[in-house]
């Protein structure tokens, strides 16, 4: 990447408060670009994004868009840092899908592994609409509206994602080679997430009850972490164990200081130490750990309307960008001098600034 300023684009769907697993595997990583000065971080809140799958029931999408922002700024990112804004407050998102949908092949979509997968596996509710087989096209439209003249724009994803941003880079080019040189191919920026099982050992998922919210008290904490799996071979109390292969230990290298790490690997391939034992040790720290991070959460969690607000402000400060990409867009698709490339600026209703925004 070059020495530019270079623009970092992250994203969430709106599901609703987040646990430990999504702070280790994103959020822990977003706030350390926000403090880097060689990027300027845009995170959004993806509520068209819930509709692809959550169409028939859209009850919640309000709320859980207050649960996430008010789990992001607990978890330290900075509206004074990042511009965090919600998706569906920026119709530029919407139109420049539209437009790469009309470029993108149908056999790019259907080829994708997710969605091949999903169809298969989700049996409650009909997947089989164009918006669930276009989610892709959506996403690139997310990145790709922060385009700018100088400077990359990188997307931050562990490797097991970086075939979604490839079909992104592939749309660009093909709209690209269609109407010039308009829109940034989006570039990879490789992240380290820490792998965190859930308390059954499968990976963490709300949906399977086995996470730890960010906002759980100490107490649940203990009771829950009570109950979670180990090493299977430690049947007894004085059957050794093996670490690398235990939840418990798992979470131990996330919240524990190295003695009580060294502590717990040897008294367990040792069975000097139980499980019960090694589990209150770990739920120590981890409450420790989690205790500021709840603390500021309540804070939010007691002024609604200020997280409110500072989405309503970011969403204002991130539309300009849009709205300079969109021109970019329309003048190449339909000429600089079309109705359609000038409608976008003399419509007080699409060019209108938002208040609050910057320059």
């Amino acid at each position: 990447m070059s020495n530019a300023i270079n623009r970092v684009i992250s994203g969430m769907r709106p599901t609703g408060r987040l646990h430990i697993g999504h702070y280790f595997g994103a959020l822990q990583n977003w706030v350390k670009l926000q403090n880097d000065p060689a990027y300027e971080c845009f995170y959004f809140i993806a509520a068209w994004h819930a509709l692809t799958s959550d169409y028939a029931d859209t009850s919640q999408v309000s709320q859980n868009t207050i649960e996430i922002a008010t789990d992001w700024l607990a978890a330290g990112l900075d509206p004074a840092k990042s511009t965090f804004f919600v998706q569906s407050q920026i119709p530029e998102h919407a139109e420049l899908h539209l437009l790469l949908s009309m470029v993108t092949p149908l056999g790019w979509l259907e080829r994708v592994p997710t969605y091949k997968e999903q169809l298969q596996n989700v049996t409650d509710k009909d997947l089989n609409t164009y918006g669930f087989l276009g989610y892709p096209v959506l996403q690139c439209a997310d990145i790709v509206i922060y385009s700018q003249r100088g400077g990359d724009l990188a997307v931050p994803v562990g490797q097991d994602q970086v075939a979604h941003i490839e079909l992104s880079r592939e749309i660009v080019r093909r709209f690209n080679s269609l109407y010039g040189d308009t829109l940034r191919e989006p570039q990879v920026l490789l992240t380290e997430s820490a792998r965190v099982p859930g308390t059954d050992g499968r990976k963490m998922s709300k949906s399977y009850g086995n996470a730890i919210m960010l906002s759980e008290s100490g107490e649940s904490i203990r009771a829950r972490t009570k109950v979670m799996v180990t090493d299977p071979a430690r049947k007894r109390r004085t059957d050794p164990g093996n670490p690398d292969i235990c939840p418990v230990y798992d979470w131990h290298k996330l919240f524990s200081p190295q003695q009580v790490l060294d502590w717990s690997a040897q008294g367990c391939r040792t069975a000097a130490i139980g499980c019960i034992e090694c589990k209150a040790a770990m739920a120590d720290h981890l409450i420790e750990w989690i205790a500021p991070v709840r603390a500021r959460r309540l804070e939010y969690e007691a002024h609604p309307e200020r997280v409110k607000r500072i989405l309503a402000d970011g969403s204002a400060k991130a539309r300009p960008s849009a709205q300079q990409t969109m021109k970019r867009v329309r003048e190449a698709v339909f000429g600089p001098q079309s109705f359609e490339a000038e409608a976008g600026i003399s419509n007080p209703a699409v060019a209108a600034k938002p208040t609050g925004a910057g320059n």
